[in-house]
């Protein structure tokens, strides 16, 4: 399994499954004399962790990460950076009798076709509980982007709505899905490259990257489909002697470039895939089955709410390892 990087310059790498010892993350390329401290982590990590509330789900795991390298005196130190987080609530024994069907909506099926093995406990790999690795690296980022002024922030709007949804799901035995808005402020102009580099390229591919997504937009996104080019362009304006756009119907980037406007958009997330209701499957050996998830089990009815952190880290490894790039642009 080789697709376990993400970065150019600022990059990370992931490992561990969802009922293993642990998981973890290595950055390398950081920038020396980053202050940086293992509870700039933690609160990150507190953000996404599971058992917090009704809303999702039950396993208590604090992630209580540790950082074993790269850091000395406060400040990182340009060497790698390694950040462990060890599960303290893995219980692989409710996959144990349902090992042997093919989960719907999960990856157990393609990562058979291209592995011919799998871990079942939880997802291994596949599992959400990888994100808190990115959490942890976004943490990272995070505080370099602040040295630079630079301030993310993800949101769902209508949440006390999507709130009572989920709730209305869970009691069903159902799951729901649901948006993840992000508004990034104060970014430099000029990040990202043209053509394959593009940021919103980047953007797209980091954010697609993660479990359960389905869709992303920048700026008008898809409505700019149906609307015409009078209306959507964005005309330029001078502010306090700086160039600015009157709108930001692009979404803060033209020609994959950013152009100083706060970058938005949106992250649509599907339904969680674990639900009690019964399913009908198959079994490895291609007989038909019907899948019950055992007594006990313990799944997020929406992986949206939990989501807002991981959106928000994946945005700002994009934009560090922009910010990194780009010094390397021009004399």
């Amino acid at each position: 399994m080789a697709s376990n990087s993400f970065g150019s310059l600022f990059r990370i790498t992931t490992w561990g499954e969802s009922h293993g010892k642990a998981i973890g993350v290595v950055i390398d390329g950081c920038p020396a004399g980053l202050e940086l401290s293992l509870e700039d982590i933690l609160l990150e990590l507190k953000r996404r962790a599971p058992g917090q509330s009704p809303y999702t789900s039950p396993r208590k795991e604090e992630d209580l990460a540790e950082i074993y390298s790269g850091v000395f005196e406060g400040k990182t130190t340009g060497a790698p950076i390694s950040i462990i987080i060890f599960n303290r609530d893995a219980d692989p024994s409710k996959y144990e009798p349902i090992k042997h069907l093919l989960r719907p909506g999960h990856a157990n099926f393609t990562y058979l076709q291209k592995y011919g093995i799998f871990d079942y406990r939880g997802g291994g790999r596949a599992s959400a509980r990888e994100t808190a690795c990115r959490v942890a690296a976004g943490a990272v980022a995070k505080k370099l982007l602040a040295h630079e002024g630079v301030q993310i922030r993800a949101f769902i709007e209508n949440e006390e709505e999507l709130k009572e949804q989920i709730l209305a799901a869970k009691e069903a035995g159902d799951s729901v899905g649901g948006v993840v808005s992000f508004e990034v402020l104060n970014l430099t102009q000029g990040l990202g490259d043209p053509i394959y580099e593009k940021l919103e390229a980047n953007l797209a591919k980091a954010l697609l990257s993660l479990p359960a997504t389905k869709g992303f937009e920048i700026g008008l996104g898809f409505e700019a489909a149906v609307q015409r080019g009078s209306a959507s362009n964005d005309l330029y304006a001078l502010e306090n002697g700086k160039v600015i756009t009157k709108s930001n119907h692009a979404g803060g980037t033209l020609g994959g470039i950013s152009t100083g406007m706060p970058l938005v958009g949106k992250v649509a997330f599907k339904a969680a895939s674990s639900i009690k209701i019964p399913q009908e499957t198959l079994n490895l050996e291609g007989v038909q089955e019907r899948l019950e998830l055992p007594e006990g089990s313990r799944h997020d009815p929406c992986v949206a709410l939990r989501a807002i952190p991981v959106v928000e880290a994946m945005l700002a490894l994009v934009l560090a390892d922009s910010l990194l790039m780009n010094r390397c642009a021009k004399l």
